[in-house]
């Protein structure tokens, strides 16, 4: 692990301003799994700058665990999944950093994602901010397709009171209004690597958003499936120029669309099965 960074700040609670420490600033690069030992050696490899890296793991069954101590992360077992923001909140009971960033097991940082977290660290800067991915799917890096999607993922850990949510969790703040940035270099994201991945993904995530729009009292049908995973498919691979990205392009277009259309498809016919708890 590298030395903490020397930082002068003056202690100042107020959102935007500069964090307060007596000794260096540090980061914890907290990270979910459940049977990632294909995904969890790259991406531990990539936050090894960290101070701290810790897995919370929700009971793999491989050696995901086994090669996340070897590369000198934490590891926490959880086999008793409560959903997402349950175990996110797990990562952060254990963290001990100044700063907390959340990456997912199929994400990896680059050196110049690395030299901008390391930045923000040193600067003491008390805010919240975004990721942008660079997406990479079924073998191929989609060079062309731009990316909208902007994510909380680095906070001032004491300043992060909890997530909450079943899918596409949230974070809420012990103190807002809070400043919000966009860290300008992208993530890498190994999104979908296979076929048959993206099938067992798609379940998980039409469920689990059919569940969270179920909970609001929303209604489903097949009808406004094909409005939402025609509209989603088309904003994809039209407006955001999955087309230019060949096959690999289009399929990443097709699944994300097809969880669109089957999220409103099981909250009409499967309504009253829905559940919360789908492991990750």
């Amino acid at each position: 692990m590298p030395k903490p960074l020397s930082i002068k700040n003056n202690m100042d609670d107020q959102p935007g301003s500069l964090m307060t420490t007596r000794s260096a600033s540090t980061l914890t690069i907290a990270v979910l799994t459940k049977n990632e030992e294909r995904h969890i050696g790259s991406c531990l490899q990539s936050a090894a700058f960290a101070h701290q890296i810790i897995v919370v793991d929700s009971g793999s069954t491989d050696k995901t665990c086994e090669l996340a101590r070897a590369v000198g992360a934490e590891v926490f077992t959880y086999p008793d999944w409560q959903g997402f923001a349950v175990q996110r909140n797990r990562l952060l009971a254990h963290a001990t950093g100044d700063y907390i960033f959340f990456l997912d097991a199929d994400e990896r940082i680059t050196p110049e994602l690395q030299a901008e977290l390391l930045a923000v660290v040193q600067s003491g800067k008390r805010a919240v901010w975004k990721i942008q991915w660079h997406m990479v799917a079924f073998g191929h890096e989609l060079k062309h397709f731009r990316s909208k999607s902007k994510v909380e993922r680095l906070f001032v850990r004491n300043m992060l009171q909890e997530y909450v949510g079943v899918v596409h969790e949230q974070a809420v703040l012990k103190v807002e209004p809070t400043q919000r940035f966009i860290l300008q270099a992208k993530l890498l994201h190994y999104s979908r690597e296979t076929v048959r991945g993206s099938l067992e993904k798609l379940v998980q995530y039409a469920m689990l958003g059919a569940a969270k729009r179920a909970e609001k009292g929303k209604r489903g049908g097949v009808l406004r499936g094909i409005t939402s995973g025609s509209s989603m498919f088309l904003r994809l691979y039209i407006g955001q120029l999955g087309f230019l990205c060949g096959g690999a392009g289009f399929l990443y277009c097709f699944f994300v669309g097809l969880e669109g259309f089957f999220r409103y498809a099981a909250l009409e016919y499967d309504r009253d099965d829905l559940r919360t708890d789908v492991i990750r």
